[in-house]
């Protein structure tokens, strides 16, 4: 068992300064600016702008962007997370073939594909991120491409749809512990995320599927087990475990509660890699699309390895 220290709940002692490894240097210039250019160019929102990573930096000096189809206008409210709730704007049809160029000028042997939750659609979004995947196929075949649906209220119809057009990897959060998650995630449901990866399992056993969550929101060390656990039994292949940070000052977004050490998260790590996940990523900056590509091909050699 990993003894990890009480988390306070004193407001001032929440509000202190980042702890020294939450701090980056900045990279170079050049590619990151290329990077600006070729989404700004696509019109095609990104998660790493919208959510306000911290590593939008690094990602993008390395030519990497995780895309954010179907807007920048979620239809749900997360105490977590920075992207604009509001009413959404009309699909753009045209959204997956600027999508492809985009990938095809980065020249990305790896894609994260994310979206807002669109629950004012007839299909909620799966046929355009359906369409999304096909698109960037055809553009650029050797692409692998991983998708980060919202849970489409884990309805098979919608899941079927997107799983059709044959990711690589599916990708869907819990986000964080089941007890915290009707307070800081209202609209969605612990049980039915862990469905809807089950759901994907059930429509074709090859597909990869992968699951994140976030530390530092009040959370137990046995929640944390409990979560990994849950997670396995449906048989979800891929763990990534990143610290949560406050994206405004405001009553919003939750404060945080704690901030892990590096040497937690490896222990956290080390907890999940036991339980038989493929590939587990966890650290201060990890997020679900953070080296995407390099735990994408850990996870594929990890199951050419034990099949």
């Amino acid at each position: 068992m990993i003894e990890l220290p009480v988390i306070s709940s004193r407001p001032e002692e929440r509000r202190r300064r980042l702890p020294s490894w939450l701090k980056r240097p900045l990279p170079g210039r050049d590619d990151f600016m290329s990077t600006r250019r070729i989404v700004e160019e696509s019109g095609v929102a990104t998660v790493c702008q919208e959510a306000r990573c911290p590593n939008l930096t690094e990602c993008w000096a390395k030519r990497h962007a995780t895309f954010m189809i179907l807007g920048d206008k979620c239809t749900r409210r997360c105490h977590y997370c920075a992207v604009d709730t509001s009413r959404p704007d009309a699909v753009e049809m045209d959204e997956p073939d600027r999508l492809a160029v985009a990938v095809a000028k980065l020249n990305l042997s790896h894609v994260v594909i994310t979206a807002v939750a669109r629950d004012d659609l007839k299909d909620e979004g799966a046929g355009h991120f359906a369409r999304c995947v096909e698109a960037i196929r055809e553009a650029t075949p050797t692409t692998t491409i991983e998708v980060l649906p919202a849970d489409f209220h884990a309805r098979p119809d919608c899941i079927e749809t997107l799983c059709a057009a044959k990711p690589d990897l599916y990708n869907h959060n819990l986000e964080m512990v089941e007890r915290l998650t009707p307070k800081i995630r209202p609209q969605g449901k612990y049980h039915r995320s862990l469905e809807v990866l089950q759901i994907v399992k059930d429509i074709d056993r090859a597909t990869l599927t992968k699951s994140g969550i976030m530390v530092g929101l009040g959370e137990t060390v046995d929640e944390l087990h409990q979560t990994f656990e849950d997670l396995r039994a449906v048989d979800c292949d891929v763990l990534t475990i990143g610290q949560y940070l406050q994206p405004t000052n405001t009553p919003m977004h939750v404060p945080v509660e704690k901030y892990y050490s590096p040497v937690e998260f490896d222990q956290l790590k080390q907890v999940a890699e036991s339980m038989g996940f493929l590939s587990v990523a966890s650290g201060p900056f990890v997020r679900s699309s953070y080296n995407a590509t390099e735990v994408f091909e850990q996870t594929r050699t990890a199951r050419a390895e034990n099949s």
